[in-house]
C-alpha cells in the first residue's frame, strides 16, 4: 500500500509533485509574479484562496492561505469569517465581490444559468478596474491548479510558507 492510502495515515500521496515534474516550480513563481502585480490587495488574493480551500475542504490550503492572512495581519474575526461571508460585517464590497467570483467559479451553476453571471461580472468590474480583474481571474486560476496539486497529493499543512509571502 503506498503513502497515505491506508485509514486515518496522515502522510501525503504525493508530498513534493517537483521532484518529478521540477517545470512545476517556474509554472508556480509565474502565477505568483502574475497576481503579484499589486493591482488587487494581496490580502484579498488570499482571502479568494482561503474561501477556495474551504469550498473545496481541503486543509493544506485552508492552514495556508490562513498563515498568509495572519502573517499579514489580518484578524481572526475576519479570518474565521471567510466561510461565511455573505453576512460577516468584516468585509469590504469589493472584498465581497472577489469572494463571490471565486464562489461562482467554483461551484456549479444552477441548473441552466452561467456560474458567473452578467450581474456578478458587473458587480465586480465596479470595484476592479480591467487589470485588476484580470489579476483576479488569473488568482482563481492559480488557487484551481494548487487545489488539483492538493486534493490529489494531500500535501501536509504547512504555515511556514507564511515565512515565504511575497508582496
Amino acid at each position: 500500500m503506498s503513502a497515505g492510502t491506508s485509514t486515518g495515515n496522515p502522510l501525503s500521496r504525493m508530498p513534493d509533485p517537483a521532484e518529478f515534474v521540477p517545470e512545476v516550480n517556474d509554472v508556480s513563481a509565474a502565477l505568483f509574479r502574475a497576481t503579484g502585480n499589486q493591482s488587487v490587495p494581496r490580502t484579498t488574493i488570499n482571502l479568494i484562496h482561503l474561501r477556495a480551500g474551504q469550498i473545496v475542504n481541503n486543509t493544506y490550503l485552508t492552514i495556508l492561505n490562513t498563515s498568509f492572512l495572519r502573517k499579514a495581519g489580518v484578524s481572526e474575526e475576519r479570518i474565521t469569517a471567510v466561510s461565511s461571508w455573505q453576512d460577516a460585517p468584516y468585509f469590504t464590497d469589493a472584498e465581497r465581490a472577489a469572494l463571490a467570483l471565486v464562489e461562482a467559479t467554483l461551484q456549479p451553476a444552477p441548473h441552466g444559468k452561467e456560474r458567473v453571471s452578467g450581474e456578478l461580472y458587473a458587480e465586480v468590474a465596479e470595484h476592479y478596474d480591467n487589470k485588476a480583474l484580470a489579476t483576479l481571474t488569473i488568482a482563481i486560476g492559480q488557487i484551481n491548479f494548487f487545489i488539483a496539486l492538493a486534493v490529489i497529493g494531500k500535501p501536509q499543512p504547512v504555515t511556514s510558507l507564511a515565512d515565504q509571502q511575497w508582496d
